[in-house]
């Protein structure tokens, strides 16, 4: 099979097409063809080497976290897919690799497709979509009128956040540019602070959950618009104990991540809100319910363009350059 691989961890490193045996897969695992993928910033960090040190992948490895696509072949205790099933995913860390012809996941991480959707819509959903679920429903517990801030709306995950966020019942905030201002407001947000006129910690208070995706800068300014007892769940960082624990590193990333965190956590505990981060994982049953969302009409995918699989490299660079709306898609094949 044809995949594009990283040689070499390296910051704006390229990746290069390569052909590769077709993967085998186990007795769990879910043999899918891949029709589409779409192209994250955690992509660029992995191959950048930000992640290394607590989730490394050894060289040459693919990249890639979404996949729709169609089930070739199932392992032997596979009982809920079967061969043609129409399928997406973001397949679990040390198992991602999407950039590619076929991939083998195991079958938690699986998810029938939203039938409503084409397969290059419903790549774009796996990975912002769980961590929107995860950081809204699962952590956050948002409940109807409550307010949230979702930083950065016209990105990937801002722009599932935010119809997320709305069917959850919140009054929802978001930061945008002036050219998707527009965009912002038809996905459902409430209040839009346009980032280069306006400061949001000036605008917003009161509010009882921020998602935040950006810097340090942005994540301190974010703690001051919490009520007491508000939370602060952020998916740029710093990473914390729990996110430790969860990885099962050793005491001493534990403690590397404590000392990472202690900033955030006493200025958190000075304002007597809550800090947390949140690095999603794969789940095929939140993408179950992800997908009856999509097809109820409930959220809808917001694809800024799709390029052709050969463009893969092309795709990664307009990511990095930050000026996509909603996800860039891949079209790997037919």
């Amino acid at each position: 099979m044809k995949a594009f691989i990283v040689e070499k961890y390296k910051k704006k490193g390229p990746i290069r097409l390569a052909d590769l045996p077709e993967p085998q897969g186990g007795a769990d695992d879910v043999l899918v063809q891949i029709k589409a993928t779409a192209i994250n910033q955690l992509d660029s960090k992995i191959r950048d080497g930000e992640f290394k040190l607590f989730l490394p992948y050894k060289p040459p490895f693919i990249l890639g976290h979404d996949l729709a696509g169609t089930v070739v072949r199932v392992g032997a205790n596979v009982r809920n897919f079967k061969t043609g099933d129409e399928v997406y995913a973001r397949p679990r860390d040390h198992r991602t690799g999407t950039f590619a012809e076929m991939i083998a996941v195991d079958q938690a991480d699986v998810a029938m497709k939203p039938a409503s959707l084409r397969m290059e819509q419903a790549a774009s959903i796996p990975l912002v979509g769980l961590t929107a679920w995860q950081a809204l429903v699962e952590v956050g517990r948002v409940k109807p009128g409550q307010k949230v801030f979702i930083q950065a709306g016209s990105g990937g995950v801002g722009t599932f956040a935010i119809q997320l966020a709305k069917h959850l019942g919140a009054t929802v905030a978001t930061t945008t540019s002036t050219a998707n201002v527009e965009l912002v407001k038809t996905l459902g947000a409430d209040v839009v602070i346009d980032y280069k006129r306006q400061d949001f910690e000036q605008v917003l208070s009161g509010y009882d959950l921020v998602l935040n995706s950006q810097d340090a800068g942005t994540l301190a300014k974010s703690l001051n618009i919490l009520n007491p007892g508000g939370q602060l769940i952020s998916i740029s960082g710093p990473p914390d104990v729990p996110f430790a624990r969860a990885l099962k590193l050793n005491l001493f990333f534990r403690f590397v991540m404590r000392m990472l965190s202690r900033g955030v956590r006493k200025k958190a505990a000075a304002r007597g809100v809550s800090y947390s981060f949140l690095f999603m994982r794969a789940d095929g049953a939140q993408l179950t319910q992800i997908a009856k969302l999509i097809d109820a009409g409930v959220i809808r995918p917001v694809v800024d363009k799709v390029f052709p699989f050969a463009q893969t490299a092309e795709a990664l660079a307009y990511v990095e350059t930050g000026r996509a709306k909603g996800k860039v898609v891949v079209k790997v094949a037919d």
